[in-house]
């Protein structure tokens, strides 16, 4: 697993999506990603985002996204580290603590897709 820095925005995460792990998805059929971008509060921004992923691989490319910007949900559940540490345990323990915040809850379709595909890959039953 790898977490690449950050793109500068939503639409330069889909540039570089587009321009650099095409390719090397297509080259490695058991890759996955999951794009994290802001909506600035515009919705339809996830479903066009969406729409420029290739047909054969939107089973790989998960699209996740704060409903407004980052900066509001982080006064509401504290630093981006914490949030994100928190939205992994709750996919790992299967519980929507912090997914249900009302600026994530719009993720739900998305992240029952990302958790029944990579759960076993990240959460390994002991």
């Amino acid at each position: 697993m790898q977490v690449l820095p950050v793109a500068g925005g939503w639409n330069e995460v889909l540039n570089q999506f587009e321009s650099e792990h095409i390719a090397e998805m297509d080259r490695y059929s058991n890759r996955h990603m999951v794009l994290l971008i802001d909506c600035d509060g515009q919705e339809d921004r996830l479903d066009n985002a969406r729409n420029r992923i290739p047909e054969h691989m939107r089973d790989r490319v998960f699209i996740l996204g704060v409903l407004s910007e980052p900066e509001a949900l982080r006064q509401d559940l504290g630093s981006l580290e914490t949030i994100g540490m928190n939205l992994a345990k709750d996919c790992r323990e299967e519980t929507d603590t912090t997914w249900s915040h009302h600026l994530l809850q719009h993720n739900a379709i998305e992240l029952a897709r990302l958790r029944q595909s990579v759960s076993e890959i990240l959460f390994p039953s002991i």
